[in-house]
């Protein structure tokens, strides 16, 4: 049995009525009830493919069971994974409908049965195996940290997957030293923002970058060496350094399997933490992924034996929820915690927007228009153009399809940081 607070967390979200002439039922903290459970506003995933899939829903409530926390969400991480899941560009993908989103941070709400450490009103951040997109997530207690008095809830929900994912990179498995140089492609994203703040806490450490053109002038100060994502950068880092670098870090996949071997050094390493280049359009394209498996140079293990390389990879939810390494993650947190209070990390938060903006967010991610990491924010309110588009409905709920590469939709902007 949950141990319910005496003070609810405030509900700050206004909810759209669902049945026309009708006042839904509210409990004692103004929640609205679906029968005999509270309900919830959620972004719902009804099926794989387009922005078109994702609806505005209601759903029950969830309760923790057993080692569980319930938390208030006030904010949750988008992040290019979720668009891979929502086209269901992934490996044994889930069942739909689902709630997408993996981070999220808000306000500890309730304990089940056997948690200990955590409190009632504990401010925290979260790593969730989906359902993050939501006012309401219950996840086990190995996967919830909690957070400085001086973080904000979307610096909170920005910090898990991108700074866990870099530190992690970076030290457990390439063990970046002193003098050392690393290359990171989407150097202007929420983990590579997170790689370069982290490569400057190691003294003389060279950061090559690709990225944009148009976030070089936004990012100039934080990567050493920076090049355009279409540019010829294998030439363009073997020309300032002859023997390339020690570190490789590539999102993308593709033809960039093999020019980051070939740019490593000596005892260098190249880590695979991503396949971006297989999202071109809105959906899943057999085409975009047959070439880019196509382009994946095939790694002789003995090439690797002559020319003294290590190849890796690394996916942080595997470890998380396949893998049983939550231990692990939580002494990578109690580090990044600590940089944090030191002032020496500190979350990129491209935008913030509110749960109604889910589609918009997400084509700002796919169409690499952000800056450091997108953020829902569930006390946010839409802003009046997109509000008109918003359709809160059931999980089975229909609406007419979007037109891909709506110029109105590409127009919209929430709230820049």
């Amino acid at each position: 049995m949950a141990k319910e607070g005496v003070e609810k967390a405030e509900e700050t979200e206004q909810m759209i009525e669902k049945e026309t002439n009708k006042e839904p039922a509210e409990g004692g903290d103004g929640s609205h009830r679906l029968g005999d459970a509270q309900e919830m506003r959620a972004v719902v995933l009804a099926g794989f493919g387009g922005l078109n899939k994702l609806r505005l829903s209601r759903k029950a409530m969830p309760e923790p069971q057993d080692g569980e926390l319930k938390i208030r969400v006030k904010a949750c991480g988008l992040n290019f994974i979720d668009l891979m899941v929502r086209q269901g560009n992934i490996d044994n993908p889930p069942k739909t409908p689902l709630v997408p989103g993996f981070e999220c941070s808000g306000i500890v709400e309730a304990l089940g049965d056997s948690v200990k450490g955590y409190e009632i009103g504990d401010r925290v951040m979260a790593f969730v195996n989906y359902n993050a997109w939501a006012e309401v997530v219950c996840t086990p207690v190995e996967f919830v940290y909690k957070i400085p008095d001086d973080m904000s809830f979307p610096e909170a929900a920005a910090f898990p997957m991108n700074f866990v994912t870099a530190y992690t990179m970076l030290f457990e498995i390439a063990n970046l030293r002193e003098g050392m140089s690393v290359l990171v492609h989407s150097a202007g994203g929420g983990v590579g923002q997170a790689v370069a703040q982290l490569c400057s806490t190691v003294p003389n450490v060279t950061i090559f970058g690709t990225a944009s053109t148009f976030k070089h002038e936004a990012i100039k100060d934080s990567v050493t060496h920076l090049f355009d994502r279409n540019a010829d950068y294998v030439q363009e880092v073997k020309r300032i350094s002859a023997e390339g670098v020690d570190i490789v870090l590539d999102c993308l996949c593709g033809e960039n399997t093999g020019k980051g071997l070939s740019l490593l050094k000596p005892l260098g390493t190249y880590i695979l933490y991503g396949s971006s280049n297989m999202v071109t359009g809105e959906t899943k394209s057999f085409f975009s992924f047959a070439k880019s498996w196509w382009q994946v140079e095939k790694v002789n293990p003995i090439k690797l034996y002559e020319e003294n390389k290590v190849i890796a990879g690394f996916s942080l939810l595997n470890l998380l929820f396949k893998q049983g390494r939550s231990g692990l993650i939580r002494g990578v947190v109690e580090k990044l915690i600590g940089l944090y209070n030191q002032k020496k990390i500190k979350p990129v938060v491209d935008s913030l927007w509110a749960l109604e903006e889910v589609k918009e967010a997400m084509q700002r991610i796919h169409d690499r228009g952000n800056i450091g990491k997108l953020i829902l924010d569930v006390e946010k309110t839409p802003t009046p153009l997109m509000a008109n588009d918003s359709t809160e409905t059931s999980e089975a709920g229909e609406e007419e399809e979007d037109h891909e590469g709506d110029s109105e939709n590409k127009e919209r902007m929430p709230f820049i940081q």
